[in-house]
């Protein structure tokens, strides 16, 4: 069991003080948030009462009302003489790791994850995909490289992107994720460096750190992608280098064909394989993107790039299919390892699959029209409700990266619920304590619901700022 000091927790933790609620609560809530988005793994000893209060500035009572609240809920155990440890309730948790407090349902606006709705088709091609299950059923149903049909349509889709792609450097996935897992397993061991853009995708840093591997992050904003990434890979030798190019989650950062070119020739220098993850490629929203080419058509080498990507995003997240392309063969072995683990991917969920890339270009407009109209109906509603929050409107993707002006996004999700929001604080997409200054905030909802969500939002920030108020010490020692 590994424990946590009361510096370190307070500080993940931010000021718990003087709230609209009692103190307890929400350093409770604030515990509950770092369990549930895995900066405080379940397992992990929490500090002692009194030395947690003196670095909070708070009573011994309040924390331990705080930790009776939490053991109360399932959240931590306690035992005599070992302290108080937290763990994740049965049932609880949710997708990339976010907590959320019970079902989204009743009322509650779920801005934690960047996924919207099926498009109007989707329901007329699962049942043509259904029609066409009968011609599978005759066989024995194992296919680990993918059927072939499938395989087909997303080599003629990189095609169409300008991406010449034949069947054979295809490898049928469950979803992006998968993909990127078996890209990984390909190309990088246990204790090898994998280097990540920071911030980024938070499923992929939990994978590397499964997999053994030592990711480094790189921080690109102020620096070009191009030029911080080949210089971290020159530096410290990384098998790989895992990144997004077409509206980065979750910055919404995007590269054109001169910076992708630029990048790929460099890693290419000092031996780094490029991971480049494609799942927001489909979503251009104006501007930028429409013309570029996916970035292995600058690769200087065949086995210099591995692409993944998947239909989640375009389509439907409940439709786990994804996929590889690399050189042939890479290509070959990822298909042997993939028939290790999974034996062959579900092939009614690859028949609908087939039904979602022929009619890509209708599901993309239908898309991409809602989700510009609700970007700019977000963008509209937080610059009139919350003006102190700056967020750069991205040319496509799904969400909003928000610059909050001060580290208060883990206070802020761990407030949210009670005004009926989850929300992912922006340590997520990060390691260790940065991005406490940022919120990635999803256009993914109808615009009558964003409007409903970003005033939840202003009052759960003025509960934070009511939090932070508080400055006399003497009268924090009595809060409880």
């Amino acid at each position: 069991m590994t424990g946590i000091g009361a510096p370190r927790l307070a500080a993940l933790c931010g000021d718990v003080r003087g709230g609209r609620g009692p103190a307890y609560r929400t350093l409770s809530d604030a515990i509950r948030v770092l369990v549930g988005d895995g900066r405080l793994p379940s397992g992990t000893r929490l500090p002692a009462e009194r030395a947690l209060a003196a670095e909070l500035r708070i009573s011994r009572v309040t924390v331990t009302h705080a930790y009776r609240d939490l053991r109360d809920g399932g959240w931590a155990e306690a035992r005599q003489g070992a302290g108080t440890w937290v763990r994740l309730p049965a049932g609880q948790g949710g997708v990339d790791g976010v907590w959320a407090p019970g079902p989204a349902r009743g009322g509650v606006i779920d801005l934690a994850h960047a996924a919207p709705a099926a498009p109007d088709a989707m329901s007329r091609l699962v049942r043509r995909a259904t029609d066409r299950l009968d011609a599978e059923l005759a066989g024995h149903g194992y296919g680990p490289g993918g059927l072939p049909a499938l395989r087909e349509r997303i080599a003629d889709r990189f095609t169409a992107r300008g991406l010449p792609t034949a069947p054979d450097r295809i490898v049928v996935t469950g979803g992006a994720l998968h993909a990127i897992h078996l890209a990984v397993a390909e190309l990088a061991g246990a204790g090898d460096r994998v280097l990540v853009e920071h911030p980024t995708y938070p499923a992929a840093l939990d994978l590397l750190a499964d997999a053994g591997a030592r990711p480094v992050p790189v921080a690109v904003g102020a620096e070009p992608a191009e030029t911080a990434l080949p210089r971290a890979a020159r530096q410290t030798a990384a098998r790989a280098a895992y990144l997004m190019a077409d509206f980065q989650n979750p910055t919404g950062r995007f590269l054109d064909d001169g910076a992708r070119a630029r990048l790929l020739d460099r890693l290419a220098r000092h031996g780094t394989v490029a991971v480049v993850d494609e799942t927001f490629a489909e979503l251009a929203l104006g501007g930028a993107g429409r013309q570029v080419l996916p970035c292995a058509a600058h690769a200087p080498a065949d086995d210099g790039v591995v692409t993944v990507g998947g239909l989640s995003k375009i389509a439907w997240g409940g439709l786990r299919v994804g996929w590889i392309r690399a050189a042939r063969d890479p290509a070959a072995r990822m298909r042997r390892r993939l028939a290790r683990s999974q034996i062959a991917p579900p092939v009614l969920e690859q028949l609908v699959a087939v039904e979602v890339l022929d009619a890509i270009e209708e599901i993309r407009a239908e898309r991409t029209g809602r989700l510009r109209a609700r970007r700019d109906h977000l963008a509209a509603e937080l610059a009139a409700v919350l003006p102190e929050w700056r967020c750069t409107v991205p040319d496509g993707g799904l969400a909003l990266w928000c610059d909050l002006g001060a580290p208060v996004s883990t206070a802020l999700a761990a407030l949210a619920p009670r005004h009926g929001l989850v929300l992912a604080p922006g340590p997520r997409f990060g390691a260790g304590h940065a991005f406490d200054d940022r919120l990635r905030v999803p256009f993914t909802h109808p615009e009558p619901v964003l409007t409903d969500a970003v005033r939840r939002l202003r009052r759960a920030a003025d509960d934070v700022a009511g939090s932070a108020e508080v400055a006399d010490p003497a009268r924090a020692e009595v809060v409880v």
